[in-house]
């Protein structure tokens, strides 16, 4: 269980690294 947790977490980051990631790029775009 405290595994499947922790992979959860982990895919949980990595999915909110990506979504800001993208906004990030976004909002650079909409500076130029």
């Amino acid at each position: 269980l405290v595994r499947k947790t922790l992979s959860f977490s982990k895919k949980l980051e990595n999915h909110i690294g990506a979504i800001w990631y993208f906004i990030n790029h976004y909002n650079a775009l909409l500076r130029l």
